[in-house]
């Protein structure tokens, strides 16, 4: 079973969009449900994981009755408030819905590279454990020390690492964040997911580019902990969908059929626990 594991939604008028400005203008347009649905018939992927863009609980709820309307969404990284007094309250409400499978602060777009850690948040991550909820990381290479600190702190906190950490790829940078991204993958059962590559990699990006640094997941997190998924419609900056289909194939081309299998789908479905 094929799963993108990583999808938007947005409709421009609801206005919780604060990073969706019109000088991103392929972006800057509504995309639902029907646009994609034909992408994904025709590259066979059999389901989603749709992942929130705003940091509203408002948009967490529209993701959740999208999904409710559709089947091939299996699961919805929603989005709460860390700092609020009722945050643990909104939580278990949502952590109580059949589709919400993960919550993500939108934490590159956070001043303070040390938020994560603050100490009055250890709360929220012992529910998310105790819900079984992912933490999706959206994190950047200078992220990554806090990230691994987080994980030692809460070891049996579910972790998935959005776009590879999103190396910078167009500039070469490549050797502090491979070290950094082995420290996690050696100390912590963190999943990864192979995605949003082509945007960090620019309009010229190549598979060849990318070979290094998804080789470098691979020899790390091995396959059984690399999860697919577009980042459309945001891939379109630099891709087609199709072409990232393509791009993929052609990265994990000389794995076996189990291990494509396990990037593919299968990963997926165990991290965040989805109901197929």
């Amino acid at each position: 079973m094929k799963i993108d594991a990583h999808q938007h939604f947005w409709e421009i008028q609801r206005g919780d969009y604060g990073w969706l400005t019109p000088d991103l203008k392929p972006l800057y347009k509504d995309f639902t449900a029907d646009d994609l649905t034909p992408l994904l018939n025709a590259n066979g992927i059999d389901g989603t994981v749709l992942v929130q863009a705003a940091p509203t609980v408002a948009e967490t709820r529209y993701m959740l009755s999208i999904a409710d309307r559709n089947d091939f969404i299996k699961g919805v990284v929603g989005w709460v408030d860390f700092e609020t007094d009722d945050t643990l309250e909104i939580l278990s409400e949502l952590a109580d819905l059949p589709k919400l499978v993960g919550i993500r602060p939108m934490i590159q777009d956070i001043a303070d590279n040390d938020w994560m850690l603050k100490e009055q948040f250890s709360p929220v991550y012992q529910q998310l454990i105790s819900k079984t909820i992912v933490f999706d990381a959206l994190t950047l290479p200078k992220h990554l020390a806090n990230l691994k600190q987080l994980i030692e702190r809460h070891p049996d906190l579910k972790v998935v690492i959005d776009h590879a950490s999103k190396p910078e790829i167009e500039a070469g940078q490549f050797d502090e964040w491979a070290t950094q991204m082995a420290d996690i993958a050696s100390m912590s059962n963190a999943d990864v997911k192979l995605s949003g590559m082509v945007t960090e990699a620019g309009s010229d990006w190549s598979v060849k580019q990318l070979k290094p640094y998804v080789d470098h997941l691979l020899e790390h997190f091995g396959p059984q902990r690399m999860i697919w998924g577009s980042d459309w419609p945001v891939c379109t900056l630099a891709s087609t969908y199709d072409q990232w289909c393509d791009a993929t194939s052609q990265l994990i081309d000389e794995l076996s059929d189990s291990d494509k299998a396990d990037i593919l789908g299968l990963n997926a479905i165990r991290a965040y626990s989805l109901n197929t």
